[in-house]
């Protein structure tokens, strides 16, 4: 078993190894004397190597996600390994013989799916900037939501749209993590490096197409090297952390400067537009206007408030349907009403997409559905 761990653990040097058995996560040597400080449990040990006590603790099944959202908070990643099959399984091929394990999914703060780990009204962005020889983009996901967006930016606009998006982690090309840590350091977010091969725009084409099924991405937007390298990037670490079961995600969504008001982050901090200068929301602008009913409604006015809209047609339409609301107060009742019952259909879709999901995601689809029906009917009598 533990010829086993030793293997797994060399293939995710990175990242503590929640190695299941049974009812439990078990972590052991440097993984386990790291994870009982960082979670304050318990550090016992386990038979030996090379003639040493083998540290280890562990953590139950059933509530690892409040662990994971603990270690995750404190910088650390987590490959989950689980049993891929049954003991009685494994005894087919011997009695001595070890249960088939590996690790199906790495945890990392932009690849949350599970609402104990998240914000329900904030979105939890991975982005991925680069640059191709004097071209640079940043793209981001949220893989709890399927929004997908990418941006030509240049690096000095890169702390700006950092600030605006607040992604928990950002992806950059090895090469550059050094040139832009102290930028990046600056809005608290945990920073990946891939390989050069993984910005290549050619073979970042190719994951794009594949993911969404297609031969082009014509159909999407007319996408620059750099654009297609930052969505390339991102899918090749989706592919990465989610062990090939890629989330289902939104056809990318091509942003310009021109459409948003440009907005630097000294200022955007000083305006305390998302969050107040002593840290949190409250206090904030976005706190006190917030009177939305639903998270999805929750994370629609915090991206149109960190990045309010600079195009006439999409102002007015906005002012149109405010006015139309306060002209219409029974149907504003009716409507605020019916939305408090909407479940959040984007995050259990994402969940079922990922295998992650379950009973009550399949109902909050059901209850979603059921109550778009009725507002469909009864909102327009």
């Amino acid at each position: 078993m533990m010829a086993q761990y030793l293997e797994i653990k060399a293939a995710h040097p990175d990242a503590l190894l929640f190695y299941r058995m049974g009812d439990f996560y078990e972590m052991f040597f440097d993984d386990a004397v790291a994870a009982a400080d960082a979670l304050d449990i318990a550090l016992t040990k386990r038979g030996k190597h090379d003639g040493a006590d083998i540290p280890m603790c562990g953590v139950p099944h059933h509530a690892a996600e409040g662990y994971l959202l603990t270690l995750i908070r404190k910088g650390f990643r987590v490959g989950v390994c689980e049993q891929l099959e049954s003991p009685a399984e494994a005894k087919k091929r011997g009695s001595k013989s070890v249960v088939k394990r590996d690790v199906v999914r790495l945890v990392t703060p932009g690849t949350l799916t599970e609402d104990s780990l998240l914000e329900a009204r904030r979105h939890n962005f991975l982005a991925a900037f680069a640059d191709v020889r004097g071209q640079a983009a940043l793209a981001w996901v949220d893989i709890s939501t399927g929004v997908f967006s990418v941006m030509q930016i240049t690096r000095t606009r890169l702390g700006p749209e950092l600030a605006r998006l607040s992604p928990s982690e950002l992806i950059l090309s090895e090469g550059q993590v050094e040139e832009l840590r102290e930028l990046v350091s600056d809005f608290d977010i945990s920073i990946t490096d891939l390989s050069r091969a993984s910005f290549d725009s050619t073979a970042g084409e190719k994951r794009v197409c594949d993911l969404f099924g297609v031969t082009g991405l014509d159909a999407y937007g007319s996408f620059d090297r750099a654009e297609v390298a930052a969505m390339g990037a991102i899918v090749e670490y989706l592919n990465i952390t989610q062990k090939g079961k890629l989330p289902l995600l939104q056809p990318p969504r091509q942003e310009t400067h021109s459409r948003s008001v440009q907005i630097d982050a000294a200022t955007r901090r000083n305006l305390e537009l998302t969050q107040a200068l002593s840290g949190g929301r409250s206090g904030s602008l976005l706190a006190t206007i917030d009177r939305t009913v639903t998270s999805g409604g929750a994370r629609l006015l915090e991206r149109r408030l960190s990045g309010p809209s600079r195009t006439f047609e999409t102002i007015q339409s906005r002012l149109d349907a405010v006015t139309y609301s306060t002209d219409n107060p029974k149907l504003e009742t009716y409507l605020r009403d019916a939305l408090r019952r909407v479940p959040d259909l984007d995050r259990a879709l994402s969940r079922l997409s990922l295998d992650r999901g379950g009973p009550r995601d399949l109902t909050a689809i059901r209850s979603g559905l059921a109550e778009a029906d009725q507002i469909s009917t009864n909102g327009m009598t």
